[in-house]
């Protein structure tokens, strides 16, 4: 089969993977409100540590993660595709986990499946947004707040640690700065609230 097909085949793949809505079948399994309507009414980690605490958080934000990894690592190294490829397969599964094709297209911000995205890509980039990531947070206890952060300058660190993947890793960081845009709002306005309180966004 042509190399072309295969990884044509393997963006829908990764698109059909990140569609998979961890946190709404985690809260199912376990019996816990649905994050899409209840909470922040947003399908991911900060959500389902809200409604349901930490053990069932913890198992969302890996399978977010791994929605990231495991197309983008089978294009990789088992494939061997090109940097093009590899950051528009990333994209794929970055989208299913937006727009979900099985959950209605009512999916989270994903943040978490961007970061399983850019370990793979090249994981010093995704150790540093990590690291930024955890920095803001820690400083601001605003969830929403250090992901906005280490996404604006994803693209920036990127284009110094992994310059053939810039493209698509400033596409991603623009939609889900966009897919923030609440988040953004209630910042200026001094309403988002920290880590901990009733209602946050992230």
């Amino acid at each position: 089969m042509p190399l072309d097909l295969v990884a044509i085949g393997t963006l829908i793949f990764a698109y059909l993977l990140g569609s998979v809505s961890t946190a709404v079948i985690v809260c199912q399994l376990l019996g816990l409100p649905d994050p899409r309507a209840e909470g922040s009414n947003n399908p991911g980690a900060t959500n389902v540590l809200r409604l349901g605490g930490k053990g069932p958080a913890i198992i969302t934000l890996i399978g977010d993660m791994l929605k990231g990894v495991i197309p983008v690592l089978i294009a990789k190294y088992g494939l061997g595709l090109s940097a093009p490829w590899l950051a528009g397969i990333g994209f794929a599964a970055f989208l299913g986990h937006l727009f979900p094709v099985f959950f209605g297209f009512q999916g989270g911000k994903g943040v978490a499946t961007a970061l399983g995205i850019l370990l793979v890509l090249y994981w010093p980039l995704g150790l540093a947004v990590i690291g930024l990531w955890l920095i803001t947070f820690g400083a601001s206890r605003i969830s929403s707040l250090g992901s906005i952060v280490s996404f604006a300058a994803a693209p920036f660190i990127c284009s110094y640690m992994a310059e053939p993947y810039l493209i698509g890793v400033t596409l991603m960081s623009v939609v889900l700065l966009l897919r923030h845009h609440s988040n953004i709002r209630a910042l200026i306005r001094g309403q988002e609230r920290r880590f901990g309180q009733k209602k946050a966004d992230a």
